[in-house]
């Protein structure tokens, strides 16, 4: 039996950002439009994606009752406008 396989499959999110500057994400959008609205933020922390690779923030939330993790991948050029991209681990077999 083979290992499961993932991959970093990136995704739309809305955020609210709090006073302090935290990004806060509301809810998240999977790639064929259906939106998944974020229950709670349980946690954040730098953290490696240990099943599809990557480094940046784990923010473990609960969606519909479930715990899952959603990853913020930082953009490594500063000067750009585009400070970086969400992602979920997505199994692809």
């Amino acid at each position: 039996m083979q290992a499961p396989q993932y991959i970093r499959e990136y995704v739309e999110v809305m955020v609210d950002f709090a006073p302090d500057g935290a990004m806060l994400p509301r809810a998240l959008v999977w790639e064929d439009g259906r939106r998944y609205e974020i229950d709670r933020i349980k946690s954040i922390q730098a953290a490696p994606a240990l099943k599809a690779g990557g480094q940046g923030d784990r923010y473990t939330v609960m969606i519909g009752g479930h715990e899952r993790y959603l990853f913020f991948e930082h953009n490594a050029d500063y000067g750009n406008e585009k400070i970086g991209k969400w992602f979920v681990e997505k199994r692809v077999r």
